[in-house]
């Protein structure tokens, strides 16, 4: 999860509201169920001490979204009267959650709510192609339609020598439009380091552009059915068949990642460390690259008053200069401070059994 859209988190003041749901839109009733769940979320974080500002922030946050495509989940964080985080989940969480704490509760969105790759979408047709591109952080930035021209390549006149001559020619005309499109499929695809390319649309179309991408881009790019330049053709169908893809993508980088630490924790000198004490000081050296998380234990971590001052003994805080020393959830604070050293979280689920839960790829040795 790339935590650089979590910055604020760190520096805002608690307490913290997280709540995680089930927010899916696929039945008549869904908006009823959504009602419902919301309200045992609300009930819940009350009896926890939650107060009205911050109660009436998540219940506007909840009832001002879009219904998502297909299953999904919702994660909010709010403190005070703002929301601080409001992103859709990739599928919901097994049962819901509501914490109110000092500090922002992530493990769930790093586990559920880990933003996609950067992508490019491309709806194409034998005049041009709809590309849309999307960045790490799930913002559309580039949103245009490339064409060339349509002249003649809908007539089709009598046989014969014109009528070879005019096929030639309509021919023509699609390859240099199909070459207009993949041209800039490739440039936005480069600019905003896409890890996705989807191509859709006319099965014809959508052959030859994937043909004319260089082979760089070509590697990142998957094909897929259906869908159409026209408003409404398809478009349901194609959604989840992009969500399906980004879902994959994520899947793998999670493997990649769970591969690499093995591959460093199995060197004398390798960068990668598992377990509280260990982790704790990598972060309080700023030397962890990415925070990798399974089933964290259910304990404390000791806490000086930068969030990324943890450990398990005093004595090492105070060699930092500590002087106010507290105590924190370790699901909580590890994640916080990972965020503040600009660490990415991955949650590795089954993957990896970490040492109370916690691990580290590091920057140096």
């Amino acid at each position: 999860m790339d935590t650089a859209r979590l910055r604020d988190l760190v520096s805002a003041e608690g307490p913290f509201a997280s709540v995680y749901f089930d927010d899916t839109h696929d039945t008549e009733d869904a908006a009823k169920l959504l009602d419902l769940r919301w309200r045992e979320l609300r009930e819940e974080l009350s009896e926890q001490g939650a107060n009205r500002p911050i109660l009436d922030a998540l219940e506007s946050a909840v009832h001002s979204s879009h219904p998502p495509v297909g299953r999904s989940g919702r994660a909010l964080v709010a403190a005070g009267a703002t929301v601080l985080v409001d992103t859709d989940l990739e599928a919901p969480p097994a049962r819901p959650i509501a914490r109110l704490s000092e500090l922002p509760y992530l493990v769930p969105l790093a586990e559920l709510g880990e933003s996609p790759p950067a992508h490019v979408v491309a709806v194409v047709d034998r005049v041009g192609a709809d590309v849309t591109a999307v960045d790490r952080q799930g913002r559309v930035v580039d949103a245009r339609t490339v064409e060339g021209t349509d002249h003649h390549i809908h007539k089709v006149p009598s046989g014969g020598w014109a009528h070879r001559n005019f096929q030639e020619h309509t021919e023509e005309l699609i390859k240099r439009n199909i070459d207009l499109a993949a041209e800039h499929v490739a440039d936005i695809a480069r600019r905003i380091g896409a890890g996705l390319v989807v191509v859709a649309g006319e099965t014809q179309a959508r052959k030859a552009l994937l043909d004319a991408l260089p082979e760089s881009v070509r590697a990142h790019a998957s094909e897929v059915q259906g869908g159409g330049r026209h408003q409404g053709s398809g478009e349901e169908e194609l959604d989840q068949q992009i969500k399906d893809l980004l879902g994959r993508a994520q899947r793998a980088r999670r493997d990649q990642t769970a591969e690499r630490f093995r591959a460093a924790l199995a060197q004398p000198t390798g960068l990668a460390v598992q377990g509280l004490e260990a982790t704790t000081t990598a972060l309080r050296e700023h030397n962890v690259e990415t925070l990798l998380v399974d089933r964290p234990a259910e304990v404390d971590v000791l806490a000086g008053g930068d969030p990324t001052l943890l450990g398990m003994q005093e004595e090492e805080l105070k060699a930092h200069g500590a002087e106010a020393i507290g105590r924190r959830r370790a699901d909580e604070a590890v994640a916080v401070a990972a965020i503040a050293v600009n660490a990415d979280i991955v949650h590795t689920g089954d993957r990896l059994d970490l040492t109370e839960g916690f691990g580290a790829i590091l920057r140096h040795d």
